[in-house]
């Protein structure tokens, strides 16, 4: 009975270190932040394009690129501002920004906090507050008009993509392979600890169902990472209208190369219809709350 008595004391101990260590590293490992080289847009051939660095609030610089509109017609231009997955980096997917640049619109992607060359650390709660200030930052650009801003959020990056299009005006919000909160992923992958350990913010369902703009939500039937369940999960609290689209057959990072030029198209079919001419005019100033937030 003593032996035994050791053994589930030592279990118990064990358990409950693992799991604070979880909680204590939970921003490491929601944002294991690659350092990359951000690399000129006119490497990839579009030598109007440039590198930029967005001064967060605290002063720490946020690098990635800014596509300018290449077309506006002497009028404020519609924009997407993209937020990457979390084993990603501006310059990783340069082939991809490339490919979904609106054709008469800008784009903004900038690297996370650690990420490339972007300074500092991540953190649900950073992450949250540099997607508004790197919306505030598109949407104050002369060139734009901020009531044409279309969100678009990958993996990880659907928590602040949800977040912004949740407190700010946007025209639209695109999710590619989006959970239904960080706590419900945490869960998946070590499902032995309560829900308390593993509350890690980043709750897509709450907040999408606070969104008013239209909404596309994206997502590869053999998604072994994100569970296709989840986005019937977002389906369900949605809101706003809503449209979906199936890549057949695409795990987690396969929806690029399986989506294709299909992949390509419907996303800039959504971005032309919500951010059409009937939209342009004043938007309501850049701004909100959300009961949401992480602490």
């Amino acid at each position: 009975m003593a032996t035994l008595i050791r053994i589930v004391a030592v279990a118990a101990g064990v358990y409950l270190a693992v799991g604070v260590l979880l909680v204590l590293a939970r921003n490491r490992l929601i944002f294991p932040s690659p350092k990359d080289r951000t690399p000129d847009p006119a490497d990839y051939g579009m030598p109007d394009g440039r590198r930029v660095s967005v001064p967060m609030a605290d002063g720490t610089d946020l690098v990635g690129w800014y596509l300018p509109p290449r077309d506006s017609a002497g009028s404020s231009a519609p924009a997407m501002i993209w937020f990457h997955g979390n084993g990603e980096t501006v310059g990783g997917i340069a082939p991809v920004l490339r490919a979904f640049r609106p054709p008469r619109g800008a784009l903004l992607c900038l690297d996370f906090r650690g990420y490339g060359e972007s300074g500092g650390r991540s953190t649900v709660a950073n992450a949250e507050g540099d997607a508004e200030a790197a919306y505030r930052w598109l949407a104050e650009r002369p060139e734009v008009d901020p009531a044409r801003i279309v969100v678009y959020g990958r993996s990880v990056g659907s928590g602040p993509a949800t977040y912004v299009a949740a407190t700010q005006p946007v025209a639209g919000l695109i999710l590619e392979s989006a959970f239904s909160s960080a706590g419900a992923m945490a869960r998946k992958m070590v499902p032995i600890y309560p829900t308390p350990f593993l509350s890690l913010g980043f709750d897509n369902r709450a907040r999408i169902a606070r969104v008013r703009a239209p909404i596309l939500l994206i997502h590869g039937d053999a998604d072994g990472l994100v569970p296709f369940r989840m986005r019937a999960e977002l389906e369900a609290a949605a809101t706003a209208s809503l449209e979906t689209w199936t890549i057949p057959g695409s795990d987690h990072n396969g929806t690029f190369d399986l989506g294709g030029a299909e992949y390509v198209r419907r996303v800039r079919e959504f971005f032309d219809r919500v951010t059409g001419p009937e939209r342009a005019g004043p938007a309501s100033p850049p701004g909100g709350t959300d009961p949401q937030a992480t602490p």
